[in-house]
């Protein structure tokens, strides 16, 4: 699967919000203040994830040639990915 630089840019704000995250415990930050942008980041984790499973399914319907046991195996999988994340 090829990522486009949308799900590449999400990841990279996330890991920018981690690292804040990690001077924010360095400098004792309010709890209240870290665990509102954990809160941020596993948001972002969960909208990427839903990003990706959504554009992999559409590509996977659309590469069935429209062969139903193709498509009902590819929205299971996707299915099971996103209740995994869960």
């Amino acid at each position: 699967m090829t990522y486009d630089s949308k799900v590449v840019n999400r990841i990279k704000r996330m890991e920018g919000q981690l690292r804040g995250i990690l001077r924010m415990i360095d400098e004792e930050k309010d709890c209240k203040e870290v665990v509102t942008q954990l809160s941020a980041v596993r948001s972002g984790v969960d909208r990427t994830i839903g990003v990706i499973v959504s554009e992999n399914l559409v590509t996977c319907v659309q590469n069935s040639e429209g062969d139903p046991a193709v498509v009902n195996n590819s929205i299971q999988e996707a299915v099971n990915l996103l209740v995994k994340s869960r």
